[in-house]
């Protein structure tokens, strides 16, 4: 069995983990994969240790493994007629 194929069926056969990253089957991490906490370094070059090709996860924009970016949620504040607010008041009151 070769070392893409262990690693793709799920079995770690490869004894020491760092070699997995120099076999070829990892890319390096882009510039957006900086500061997150999924990133290994091994042999000096910074790798992914969740996603095979980093820079495929960020081509449609946000890398869903990303742990260093912050998903803003856009509410909108809905606006109240204060005619109808104040006879929802009242009616209240009863």
């Amino acid at each position: 069995m070769t070392e893409a194929n262990a690693v793709n069926s799920g079995k770690n056969t490869i004894a020491d983990p760092m070699t997995r990253y120099s076999s070829g089957l990892f890319s390096p991490i882009n510039e957006k994969c900086e500061g997150c906490d999924r990133v290994v370094e091994a042999s000096s070059t910074k790798y992914c240790q969740t996603y095979v090709s980093p820079d495929s996860k960020w081509k449609l924009g946000l890398c869903n493994f990303a742990t260093h970016v912050k998903v803003e949620l856009a509410t909108t504040k809905t606006k109240v007629n204060p005619l109808k607010a104040s006879k929802r008041a009242m009616s209240g009151r009863k």
